[in-house]
């Protein structure tokens, strides 16, 4: 939007404008929102602080892979730093990021949170 609208009426409570300039307000605030995301997503990955995951990832994931071994992955852990920081026993998360076995609520609990993800991205829905 290049310029502010004009109000077809406007009082002490409220504005009225044409729904092309409401429109063209509502998608440059959209705009606006969009740069400002951006720019504090480039902020954070300058600080080493992002937590955007790449699109190999996310296909990973979406092809059924085990999510424990993908966000492990993704937050650069070996599965012996894993299981310690998480307090399970190594065959057990090679277990868990196999498929073999579902894994615990607790065991899980304690890996999203060495992990820091909510517990429901490491659990399959089944489907």
């Amino acid at each position: 939007m290049n310029h502010i609208p004009k109000p077809l009426k406007a009082d002490r409570n409220s504005v009225t404008l044409s729904r092309k300039d409401w429109d063209a307000l509502m998608e440059a605030m959209e705009d606006a929102d969009d740069r400002l995301s951006i720019l504090a997503s480039r902020a954070a990955r300058a600080k080493g602080t992002d937590d955007a995951m790449s699109a190999a990832f996310v296909k990973r994931l979406l092809a059924g892979e085990p999510p424990v071994r993908v966000y492990r992955e993704w937050r650069g852990l070996k599965a012996t730093d894993l299981a310690r920081a998480a307090a399970v026993k190594q065959p057990y998360l090679s277990a868990i990021e196999t498929g073999a076995k579902p894994g615990s609520a607790a065991a899980l609990k304690r890996i999203a949170s060495v992990l820091k993800v909510d517990l429901e991205d490491l659990v399959s829905d089944g489907s």
